[in-house]
């Protein structure tokens, strides 16, 4: 049965993105809160946080074969509106090791959504003939702008973290309902290979090199979407509100960054559009680390959104390209290591900061920088237009969309 509004596949894509990120993004506005009510430091919250990532991990590996089996229209209409359900849950966690095992079915939903969501965003990308990969993440940094927004503004009027997280629920609901009722999945592309990527795909050197690209934008994206609010209330002492909206700046940035991104990278050297990045996160690290005024650490914030914009997909479409291997398993090696090294990130910052201050938690990245702009040669030296069109029947794409060949299925 058709429901809500009738929209363009692509359209449709681009609202489950922002819907989704808006189910999930409303926490992290309120991390100071949950810190402040648990009474731990910033390592514990670390800690815990680390559910998340690893129950998307698990996901990412394994629930592929039952998404297929499920359906993704159906999977697709529970999962988001149960992240926001289990996230309201979660916050009731007494504890750290509470707000652990509560945040791991979490990630387990999460997980499975962005298989989903991407793998229906190039399946529709094929149909049009055109990329619509980087807008379709734009609109989930949208979203999460909303949710930085709207969470900052619930703590801004003193609700609780409980009660806000529980008014989330029936606004995603209703917003699946109407922009994702009429979702009718697009048929499965034709990869061209029967080879299925293993489980756990053995990285290469020139993987590993794509790997040690992408560390600083994922580190410091995670820094900025965990750390920004508590960074704020730490350092400057800010109400709820800017703490909150320090986040949505990040996401914002980034959004706007992602959404011209297609377009630019096809007319422009992929490894030149990363060095261009790198320095703008470079600039945005040094301005947090340094800053002496709150606005100051917001535009700090809005440039490490604009600079962790693309990288990753980039290197994405480098992977995908390689002759070397099929396009699935370079790009599942790339995908787990990267992922991997992501989920080291929570605990990584919490330590850093618990032992030598917040603002050291965003200085660590400066490393990883220099790191990505030594290997960012090898994203390719021609527009991405032109690298396409060498490979026939290869389009860069994610991880999750190389992951039907896991199921079977492309």
């Amino acid at each position: 049965m058709t429901l809500g509004l009738k929209l363009a596949p692509q359209h449709r894509v681009y609202a489950g993105f922002a819907i989704y990120s808006f189910a999930m993004g409303n926490i992290f506005p309120r991390l100071p809160d949950i810190k402040r009510a648990m009474e731990i430091e910033d390592g514990t919250l670390g800690l815990s946080l680390i559910g998340t990532p690893i129950g998307t991990l698990t996901a990412l590996t394994l629930a592929t074969p039952v998404l297929e089996r499920v359906g993704f229209r159906r999977a697709l209409l529970w999962l988001v509106p149960l992240i926001a359900l289990v996230y309201s849950i979660a916050v009731h966690a007494p504890g750290p090791v509470a707000l652990f095992l509560m945040l791991l079915p979490v990630g387990l939903m999460i997980g499975s959504v962005e298989i989903i969501l991407n793998v229906e965003a190039d399946r529709t990308e094929f149909q049009l003939k055109r990329r619509i990969m980087n807008r379709a993440h734009s609109f989930w940094s949208a979203g999460f702008f909303g949710a930085g927004l709207f969470g900052g503004a619930m703590a801004h009027l003193g609700l609780s973290p409980q009660l806000h997280l529980a008014l989330v629920v029936p606004m995603v609901a209703a917003s699946m309902a109407l922009f994702l009722g009429g979702f009718d999945p697009a048929p499965a592309r034709h990869a061209g290979t029967d080879q299925k990527a293993p489980m756990f795909a053995r990285p290469t050197l020139p993987i590993l090199v794509l790997v040690a690209v992408t560390l600083s934008a994922m580190l410091l994206e995670g820094a900025s979407i965990d750390w920004s609010a508590i960074y704020m209330r730490t350092v400057f002492e800010s109400g709820p509100f800017v703490a909150g909206f320090t986040v949505a700046l990040f996401a914002f940035s980034q959004a706007t960054t992602r959404f011209f991104a297609d377009s630019f990278v096809d007319r422009h050297s992929p490894s030149g559009v990363a060095r261009v990045l790198l320095a703008v996160m470079a600039a945005g690290v040094l301005i947090v680390f340094f800053s002496p005024l709150p606005f100051v650490s917001m535009l700090g914030f809005a440039l490490l959104g604009i600079g962790s914009s693309a990288l990753f997909p980039l290197a994405i479409s480098a992977a995908a390209q390689r002759t070397d291997r099929p396009a699935a398993i370079n790009v599942a090696a790339l995908s787990q290591i990267s992922f991997i090294a992501f989920l080291l990130g929570p605990p990584l910052l919490g330590f850093v900061s618990d032992h030598w201050g917040i603002r050291s938690a965003y200085g660590i990245g400066i490393p990883f920088i220099a790191l990505s702009l030594l290997t960012a040669g090898s994203l390719g030296r021609r527009p991405a237009a032109e690298a396409i069109n060498a490979i026939p029947g290869e389009a860069p794409s994610t991880v999750v969309q190389e992951m039907e060949i896991r199921a079977g299925k492309a």
